[in-house]
């Protein structure tokens, strides 16, 4: 055979794998476990960092105020050195709106060694510990909960025996960039992370969507969060794995009535959401970022290409396997689509969607090198090998 039809024959076969192999990660239907409510509803935190989202806290905040939880619960918003209001809109709303107490904080800038959100949640939860919660939920700013939602989250937490849940909120998915590359990511974080194989009892995989985390106070303790991972840029899946090392029980799933309401209009927005972590996700490591860059373009990339080239040339096994590896692949995708309530007919386009995703981690890691490092808001963060570690603190 050809080298066309080697290629088109190697990446149905990963397509294959990938379907049965890897833990049904295009499945959607993993949502809350099942759950009853506790004899005892116990007592919550929500600790909410914020850095410039004057925009977003009208759209968000309100909910938080009203959740309609039994038992005792208050909210600490964390101003991270805003320079839009965030602090006096975030009391604002509150008092407009009641519901539970508001208390809002600020930390100062980070220390050398931590990230802006990380600290921010560091105070946050320090201002936390004096109500002596059970639980705590880290939950963004841009992020939306249904009335019921941490009701919901502490009752699945309380039925499962979990130490952290957490649900990955629905984004924002109107503009047509948002169409085409937001589900993708949803998607191709399953497929890193299969949800099926986080929420199962000794299992490796581990991770957590940062905008809605339930974590046990004392699991906290235990793993020391967020001191262990104060560095970290990916800090949800970071601070999954340290729960995973304290001997916690984690589950991952997606949320139904959990929305960002942050928008991603431009291409350009999209950009620079994921080229700022992705090479970090590659522990800037130029070996994964070529493996990484092979692996993208022989899996997604090249169905379509050997299936063009093999009609073209009259290679019936290259258009034969480059043609089903494609079909699997859109099948994959449909699922996802469904959930995010978009057109079936884009399946067909993740591999441009991919294409684009190899492009921005190209970016990032060209970014990285340029000294840039991880930037967002403002801040840029180098890469955790280069700086100094802080000395132990008692807490």
């Amino acid at each position: 055979m050809s080298a066309v039809a080697w290629t088109a024959a190697g990446s149905l076969a990963a397509w294959l794998w990938l379907l049965l192999g890897q833990g049904f990660f295009w499945r959607t239907d993993v949502r809350l476990p099942p759950r009853r409510d506790p004899a005892h509803w116990p007592s919550v935190c929500v600790v909410v960092p914020a850095r410039d989202e004057a925009d977003m806290l009208p759209k968000s905040l309100p909910s938080l105020l009203a959740q309609d939880y039994p038992g005792r619960a208050e909210v600490f918003l964390v101003d991270d050195g805003s320079s839009d209001g965030t602090g006096e809109l975030a009391r604002a709303l509150a008092e407009r709106h009641g519901g539970l107490p508001l208390t809002v904080g600020s930390p100062g800038e980070p220390p050398d060694g931590w990230t802006g959100k990380l600290w921010a949640v560091r105070h946050g939860m320090g201002l936390a510990r004096a109500r002596d919660p059970e639980y705590l939920l880290l939950t963004d700013a841009d992020i939306a909960h249904a009335p019921d939602s941490l009701r919901q989250l502490v009752a699945a937490a309380d039925t499962g025996g979990f130490d952290l849940v957490s649900q990955m909120a629905r984004l924002r998915v109107r503009s047509l960039w948002e169409r085409l590359v937001v589900p993708a990511f949803v998607y191709f974080f399953a497929q890193l992370y299969p949800f099926r194989r986080i929420g199962r009892k000794g299992a490796r995989t581990a991770a957590a969507a940062g905008g809605c985390v339930l974590l046990r106070a004392d699991t906290a303790e235990r793993a020391r969060i967020p001191d262990a991972i104060r560095h970290a840029v990916i800090d949800d899946v970071a601070l999954a794995r340290e729960v995973r090392r304290a001997g916690g029980h984690i589950w991952l799933g997606l949320a139904e009535r959990v929305d960002s309401v942050r928008p991603y209009p431009r291409l350009a927005d999209l950009w620079r959401m994921v080229s700022r972590s992705a090479y970090a996700q590659l522990r800037y490591h130029p070996l994964l970022l070529v493996v990484t860059v092979a692996g993208l373009a022989v899996v997604y990339l090249a169905p379509p290409v050997t299936l063009v080239a093999g009609l073209a040339t009259g290679s019936a096994p290259a258009a034969t396997a480059g043609g089903l590896a494609w079909l699997v692949m859109t099948g994959t995708y449909l699922p996802m689509l469904r959930y995010y309530r978009q057109p079936l007919p884009l399946a067909p386009l993740l591999p441009v969607t991919a294409f684009l995703y190899l492009l921005m981690t190209m970016d990032s890691a060209v970014q990285h090198y340029r000294g840039r490092g991880a930037a967002w808001k403002g801040r840029t963060y180098a890469r955790p090998d280069t700086v100094a570690e802080p000395a132990p603190e008692r807490r």
